[in-house]
């Protein structure tokens, strides 16, 4: 296998996480029955596991393992391999999986590759859309082979802002609290179901921002590196990084006051 610091390994990973998204998309996409089943629950009656979810992970998983076995992985749906190549491939085999469920058309499939700890390469495939967004660190964001770059920063309260909310009913409670403080200061909130989808869209300059508590690794590994690869600030709480206390993208200008509201408002707890 090629060291880490082989100059192609980004174009490798690129690769393999392009054609292991556009699988996986076609397989939610064309796969999805009409009395799609629950396999089991996630953290809550709401949040439901499919067995497309499940069916997609395992061919994204089994891709990967066939062309990089020493490769770890993190997935959402229990994939879990330390690996021993320094390489970690961080998946959400179907982000938005309520929508998905429903029928919503805002779901999507989001693989980064992280070396030595730092995300590397991500892509996030929206069949329904017809795209497929991709990044490689220090190389530009892409929309289906074009650039893309984040909107300059408007004042706040002409932000079009993106946020979800976690399945939890305390964590829904305390994020509704938040979301009323907060949309009186913006032109308006946007609330997708899929965090991967809501980051593309900021590095598409669809969305002006975007904040959310409570996301996992494979939530936001994807979708940040596309976000700050099209030129958003991304973080955390004020001196942190994004993390499952809060996550926040924007442009610089309104990246700091949204930032700071949110600091204000607690959107970093339950």
């Amino acid at each position: 296998m090629p060291p880490l610091t082989d100059p192609a390994l980004p174009q490798d990973l690129l690769d393999l996480a392009l054609e292991a998204g556009r699988r996986a998309g076609a397989l939610l996409r064309d796969g999805r029955p009409a009395d799609l089943g629950v396999a089991a629950t996630k953290t809550s009656p709401i949040d439901v596991v499919t067995e497309m979810d499940l069916a997609a992970e395992k061919l994204i998983t089994e891709l990967i393992m066939e062309r990089r076995p020493e490769d770890g992985l993190l997935g959402e749906e229990g994939a879990a391999t330390e690996g021993t190549s320094g390489v970690r491939w961080v998946i959400d085999p179907l982000d938005g999986t309520v929508n998905y469920l429903y029928g919503l058309p805002s779901w999507s499939v989001s693989i980064a590759a992280e070396v030595d700890g730092r995300t590397l390469v991500g892509v996030v495939e929206v069949p329904s859309r017809g795209e497929t967004a991709h990044a490689v660190l220090g190389g530009g964001a892409y929309l289906n082979g074009r650039r893309m770059r984040c909107r300059t920063a408007p004042p706040m309260e002409q932000a079009l802002v993106g946020t979800g909310f976690g399945y939890l009913r305390e964590r829904r409670v305390q994020q509704a609290a938040v979301a009323r403080e907060l949309i009186p200061r913006l032109r308006d909130v946007r609330r997708g179901g899929s965090a991967a989808i809501d980051l593309s869209d900021v590095a598409a300059g669809r969305l002006d921002g975007y904040y959310e508590r409570g996301l996992n690794p494979w939530d936001h590994a994807a979708g940040v590196l596309l976000a700050s690869e099209a030129g958003a600030l991304v973080g955390g709480r004020p001196g942190r990084a994004p993390s499952g206390e809060l996550t926040v993208a924007a442009p610089a200008g309104l990246f700091e006051p949204l930032q700071q509201a949110l600091e204000e408002l607690g959107a970093w707890h339950d």
